[in-house]
């Protein structure tokens, strides 16, 4: 397992698989380890994959300060790996609460990103907020699901404040509420470090005005995913994100939710590959 430093000492690892040109993959959580992304549903036939255990999670050392865990104060791992890698240019792809690090990054060093894919995006970093009902509105495609009036209805509470139950409504983060599903979620726990996801947005990580408007100056290609059942970042509010870039693709894979690998590799696959080798979205095969 290769390891580096970090600014500040600490020592982060990062896990590769695949061949070819690297593609640097930031987790979501925020703060989960690297590992629940696993191959990206193959994406590792096309592409190495460096796969960041950021600071505090997976194989990655606890810093001995935890302000650090500030996404904003992650922007420097990210570049410390870009040096400790050799490359002049990279091509990032990042995942759920991962790409607000990924956006900080892209703002902070636009020269040294040569693609940018955001899967999933989460919006708090460029301020866009998502209302509870439209949340519910993605939810209700899903109703003629047999686990929905559960988790239908502990939905309800955790938007209107009446309570919270993450379990009950974990069947909605899939296209398909399936054994693989029901394993995916069994081992998710112990992969989040919990203190580091409190201070990953605390007060200053983000400023969504100063990001908005470096964001309309990037230039690099960017593909922005969302899943078209995906209730943690409906599509509607998704192509908001990709409308602050100038240079943006927009793909909304059909059937899937917040993990489109999971829920449909080969179309997953088959739609980052062929972006990254060039292939506008308009191209791109029937999502």
């Amino acid at each position: 397992m290769p390891t580096f430093s970090a600014y500040d000492g600490t020592e982060l690892a990062y896990h590769e698989f695949g061949r070819g040109e690297p593609l640097i993959c930031l987790p979501g959580g925020p703060m989960r380890a690297s590992a629940y992304l696993g191959e990206l549903g193959g994406l590792s036939a096309h592409r190495r994959l460096i796969m960041l255990d950021l600071r505090g999670t997976g194989q990655s050392a606890i810093p001995e300060d935890a302000a650090t865990y500030r996404c904003d104060r992650q922007v420097d791992d990210v570049e410390a790996l870009r040096v400790h890698l050799g490359l002049d240019r990279m091509d990032v792809l990042s995942h759920s609460g991962g790409t607000n690090l990924a956006v900080l990054y892209a703002t902070r060093c636009p020269e040294r990103v040569s693609k940018l894919v955001l899967v999933a995006p989460s919006t708090y970093a460029v301020g866009i907020h998502v209302t509870g009902e439209a949340r519910l509105e993605i939810a209700r495609l899903r109703s003629g699901e047999p686990w929905y009036p559960k988790a239908s209805a502990a939905l309800d509470a955790i938007v209107s404040g009446k309570g919270a139950d993450p379990e009950a409504i974990a069947p909605f983060f899939h296209g398909r509420w399936d054994a693989a599903a029901r394993a995916y979620e069994a081992g998710d726990g112990p992969q989040k470090n919990r203190e580091a996801a409190a201070a990953y947005a605390a007060d200053g990580a983000f400023d969504p005005d100063a990001t908005r408007a470096a964001l309309a100056a990037f230039e690099a290609p960017v593909l922005v995913l969302a899943g078209e059942v995906d209730l943690n970042s409906v599509p509607s509010a998704v192509a908001e994100v990709a409308g602050l870039f100038p240079n943006a693709d927009l793909v909304v894979q059909q059937g899937a939710s917040h993990n489109p690998w999971l829920d449909d590799a080969d179309r997953f696959v088959t739609t980052i590959a062929a972006w990254l080798d060039g292939v506008s979205a308009a191209g791109l095969p029937e999502r």
